[in-house]
Parts: structure tokens; C-alpha cells; sequence
């Protein structure tokens, strides 16, 4: 090794010692007679010394470094006169007895401190420089420590670990595969893997009976903070099991990182259906750090000569405790927020409960006193409360109102990000319509199971059918979802003519599935967790790129390589391939 200790470990029990660090100038100071340094590297920060009485020459070749050359010094441990009791090191310094340049460095683009000057793009162009940065190395070691201590976790329950393949077979369901094309096969296409869910289906087929691997998915999508083109989910399958095993198993996964990564105990975690998570908070993935659960009004608003809530679908409303101070102006900014293009909603009406036990809404005209306090009761409302109400269609408005919601939560501090509510979401249904192409889709995926007492439904309401399959809620994100599989041929031929395939199309796609499931595939079941969104939510941080050491960009751009590319003619050539770009 070029150094004896690295620039985080020593401390007053080395004085004396004569050490070598290698590493990085973080910064330099120099106070006439004396030169300070400050060299970094993964493990810490350590501060050295050069005196002009001691050695000039020494002292000059310091002044010229500039920040982030490379550098190997050695001298002796002495300790610091002012000492900084916040490093791990700052009760020592480095008396410098000889100095290398191991390499030099260009002015860096913005400047290596926690609190960085550079902006997003820029630091996405040189990620090798942000990387050098503490945050983001501290959110990818976190990162490290979560997957030894999952592969510890699922190896003490018997789990094995299996690669499956990366070149696979294009499906036509879920999000867009990307596509690969096969210059030994002209004209064909592997397709990258949005899950390894066939294979791991067939590993239980297998007989493997537990396999869990740390898997990069593709999906070509649109992306937002929480999402990249390749992402890594934390993929599980069990046979003979029952989606109770499954829970308990993975809430235990949960609750292990929790407790060895951030010293956290969580509870046991709650379990709601789909159906009440939707009549509750409008969104298949509810916030519980805070209440302010919806309440449906149709009995006590409808009927009193105001259009637009006798028209609606359903009026559904929330209770913002001790808002009802709000002034008009903070109200109707509130109001255009909602009418954003992305959140859709028409208009908002609302009720304060003043401290005095007045009752005053935006309605006064077509409802009386006692039709507002029937409102207040409904959500138990008290002085200093102010009520928010939406109507229209049902599914659109309690979206609406799930953003209304969470805003709010965000504006009155109740989504604290050291605060962890995790839920366990039930019971989704099988299918939903898809209106552009008039046919129902898996909301999961075609293999999920429907529950055995609503099969003779598929026939008669599709859209009814509940699926055993189960999500896992942190603090509002999707953390993971899974469900207990289709393992008869008859059943998965069943769900595939429900989703549109023809027969034949089933075959050519899943044939190699359904004719596995003719030599005896067990019962079987599984779950994929969302690795970089569960290390986000551990960080603390809205999106997953801080914990992806080279992300895309919103545009699946990397800036850093400059890809994706055009290639050469020469390559398109030996694939068989032209390209045409269409505007």
C-alpha cells in the first residue's frame, strides 16, 4: 500500500507516529508562515502542516497545489492547537516531512463540499466529481449496507441466489421493453428484462422453492424522480406458501433493515384493502404519517339547488386541522394549484370553522346553517378547522383530491422524512380497463392469481375480480408488490383470453410458461421490492438518482457518456439493420 492509514483514522492515541496518507487537497490555507491542508479521501478528512522554519522548499511545493490534486505525504502525528472536536481527526494534525504530487488536477467545475455550487446538470456531466462528494457517497455506502444485510437476511431463510438472463423475450405487456437486435439471428431482438418474472417462476417449477436475486429491470417509460430506465429490485419467489407466509417473510425483511441500517424498531405493519384505500385517501399507495382521511358527502351536499355538486358523481372532502385562519388569497392560490393541467380539478369549495364556532363556506347561498353543521360533524370538525370539498367524476376527483391531500400534509409538516409508516395495500383488482384500447390489461401482470372465489366472475364482471396480490406502502411510495401466481395451464389460458390473447398469440409469447405448468408446478408466489426507492426512503431524499451511482437523466440521457449514441454505419450494417428517425 502507497499510505499506512487512510485520512479518517487516526487520532490523539497517534501522536508521535510517523504515517503516510495519500489522497485529495480539499482545500489549502496559507497564514505567512505557515501552510494548512486539508486532504480527503472515502474515509475522512485529515489536516496537515507545513512550517516555512521547518522546510521552505516543502512549504512552497504545498502552496502550489491547487484543489483536488492527488497527493502522498508523510510526517509525523502532533497534536492540533486549535483543536475541531466535529472530525473524527481534529484533535491531530500532520507535520509534513515529505510531499508527492501523484497527480494534478484541472479547476473542477463546481466546488467538492456537501453544500456544492453546481447544478443538477452540471454535477450529472462530471458524476465522477459529484461521486467524490459526502452525501452521495454516503447514500451508495448505505446503499452497500442494505444489500449485504438483505442477502444476509434472505440467506438465513433458505433463500438462493440465481442470475437470470439479461437478453431475454419481448412481452407485450407492462411499460415498453427495450430492445437489443441479434446479428446471428437477422431481423430478431432480445429484449432487456422489465422483471425476471418467468424465470422465476420457472426456477419453482424447478423445484428451487426459495430464489431471491438483487436484479437490474429495464422498462422504457416515462421517467420522474422516482423512476430511471434500469432500476435494481430486491426479486423473490417462494413455492407452497400462502400470501400470509409472503407478508409476514418480507414485513420481517423490512423491519430487519430497519432495525440494522437506521437502529429503528418499526411495529407491525397495518393492512388495508384496495378498495378502502381508494374511498379513504384516493391513491392505491396512501400516506398514513398523517389522518386527514377523506369523507364522502353525496347525503349531505346533493339535493340543494348547486349544480355542480347535484351533477357530481361524488363530492368527497378532507378536514385541514387548524386551517381555517387561511386567508381568501391563500385559498384561491390553493385553488389554482388544483386547476394545474396535471392535477385537473375545476374548482374548490370550503367551509372555515371559526375559533368563535362559526360556520362560513364559499356555498352560503344554496346551503344553510344547519346543512354546515351537518358538514362539520361529518369530519368531526372543530373551531379552527377548515373543510376542502371536490366534486366530479368519482375516480378523477378523488385523485384530485389525493394531491390536495398531500399537499397539505407537505404545507402543515405532517410528512416529516424521519418519520416511517409503512402499510401493507390488499386485494387489488385483476384487471383494469384500458379506454384507448377498449380491452381490460393486468394490473399487475397476466401470471397474478385471482382470488378462487371470484374466477366465475371473469366471465360475467371482469372488472370486479380481485387479484391475491398484495403492495407494500412507505410514506406514500410503492416499496414493493407481488402476488401468489397462476401455476395451472387452464387457469393462465383462461386469464390470457380475458386479457385479449388469441390462442395462438398465447402461445407464441408464454407457450414455454404454460408448457412447464404441465410437469407439476407447485403452488407459488412471490414479491420484488424496489431497491433504489427503498434506499432513497432510507436517505431521506424525493429521488432515487442521489442513491444510483450513474443515473439517467429526465430524459434517459447520460450527460457523463453522452449516451444513448448513433452507431456506425459499419455496425447497422453487420446487424442488417436501416434506420429511419420520423419526426
Amino acid at each position: 500500500m502507497l499510505r499506512t492509514h487512510t485520512c479518517g483514522e487516526l487520532n490523539i492515541s497517534n501522536l508521535g507516529q510517523t504515517v503516510t496518507l495519500c489522497g485529495w487537497v480539499q482545500k489549502s490555507r496559507d497564514l505567512g508562515g505557515t501552510t494548512f491542508i486539508d486532504v480527503r479521501d472515502r474515509y475522512g478528512l485529515t489536516q496537515l502542516v507545513l512550517n516555512i522554519d521547518t522546510d521552505g522548499t516543502l512549504r512552497e511545493t504545498g502552496k502550489s497545489l491547487g484543489r483536488e490534486f492527488v497527493i502522498m505525504v508523510t510526517g509525523k502525528v502532533i497534536e492540533r492547537t486549535s483543536k475541531n472536536l466535529k472530525m473524527a481527526t481534529g484533535e491531530i494534525e500532520i507535520a509534513v516531512e515529505s510531499l508527492e504530487v501523484l497527480n494534478s488536477s484541472k479547476v473542477p467545475p463546481f466546488m467538492i463540499e456537501d453544500e456544492t455550487d453546481g447544478g443538477e446538470e452540471l454535477r450529472a456531466k462530471y458524476r465522477y466529481l459529484d461521486l467524490r462528494r459526502n452525501p452521495i457517497r454516503n447514500n451508495l455506502m448505505l446503499r452497500h449496507k442494505m444489500a449485504q444485510e438483505i442477502r444476509k437476511f434472505l440467506d438465513s431463510r433458505n433463500f438462493i441466489e440465481v442470475e437470470t438472463p439479461v437478453l431475454i423475450k419481448s412481452t407485450p405487456e407492462g411499460a415498453r421493453d427495450f430492445v437489443v437486435p441479434s446479428r446471428m439471428n437477422p431481423g430478431e431482438f432480445y429484449a432487456l428484462p422489465q422483471s425476471p418474472q418467468t424465470f422465476k417462476q420457472l426456477l419453482m417449477v424447478s423445484g428451487f422453492d426459495r430464489y431471491f436475486q438483487i436484479v437490474k429491470c429495464f422498462r422504457d417509460e416515462d421517467l420522474r424522480a422516482d423512476r430511471q430506465p434500469e432500476f435494481t429490485q430486491i426479486d423473490c419467489e417462494l413455492s407452497f406458501i400462502t400470501q400470509e407466509d409472503i407478508l409476514n417473510i418480507f414485513e420481517g425483511l423490512t423491519r430487519h433493515l430497519f432495525k440494522t441500517v437506521k437502529d429503528i424498531d418499526l411495529a407491525s405493519f397495518p393492512r388495508m384493502q384496495y378498495a378502502d384505500a381508494m374511498r379513504l385517501y384516493g391513491s392505491d399507495k396512501p400516506d398514513i404519517r398523517f389522518g386527514m382521511e377523506f369523507v364522502e358527502l353525496n347525503d349531505i351536499l346533493k339535493g340543494k339547488g348547486f349544480s355542480i355538486f347535484d351533477n357530481a358523481e361524488l363530492i368527497v372532502g378532507i378536514n385541514a386541522k387548524g386551517c381555517a385562519e387561511y386567508t381568501r388569497k391563500q385559498i384561491d392560490e390553493l385553488t389554482e394549484w388544483l386547476k394545474r393541467p396535471q392535477i385537473g380539478a375545476t374548482g374548490l369549495i370550503y367551509c372555515r370553522y371559526g375559533a368563535d364556532g362559526t360556520l362560513k363556506s364559499s356555498v352560503d347561498k344554496f346551503y344553510g346553517e344547519d346543512d354546515l353543521t351537518n358538514l362539520a360533524a361529518a369530519f368531526s370538525a372543530e373551531p379552527g378547522d377548515l373543510i376542502l370539498v371536490l366534486a366530479g367524476q368519482t375516480d378523477k376527483v378523488r385523485k384530485q383530491l389525493n394531491e390536495l391531500r398531500l399537499e397539505m400534509g407537505t404545507r402543515l409538516g405532517l410528512r416529516d422524512k424521519n418519520a416511517f409508516a409503512p402499510l401493507w395495500v390488499l386485494d387489488f383488482p385483476l384487471l383494469e380497463w384500458d379506454e384507448e384500447t377498449s380491452r381490460y390489461h393486468a394490473m399487475h401482470h397476466p401470471f397474478t392469481s385471482p382470488k378462487p372465489e371470484d374466477i366465475a366472475m371473469l366471465d360475467t364482471d371482469p372488472g370486479a375480480v380481485r387479484a391475491n396480490a398484495y403492495d407494500l406502502v412507505i410514506n406514500g411510495t410503492e416499496i414493493g408488490g407481488g402476488s401468489i401466481r397462476i401455476h395451472d395451464r387452464a387457469l393462465q389460458s383462461l386469464m390470457f383470453k380475458h386479457l385479449g390473447f388469441s390462442p395462438e398469440e398465447a402461445q407464441k409469447q408464454f407457450g414455454f410458461l404454460m408448457d412447464a405448468f404441465e410437469y407439476g408446478a407447485p403452488p407459488h408466489g412471490g414479491i420484488a421490492f424496489g431497491f433504489d426507492r427503498l434506499c432513497s426512503i432510507f436517505a431521506g431524499l424525493d429521488s432515487i438518482r442521489d442513491v444510483i451511482a450513474f443515473p439517467k437523466n429526465n430524459s434517459g440521457r447520460d450527460v457523463m457518456i453522452d449516451s444513448p449514441s448513433t452507431i456506425a454505419e459499419a455496425q447497422l450494417n453487420e446487424l442488417k439493420i436501416k434506420t429511419t428517425v420520423q419526426g
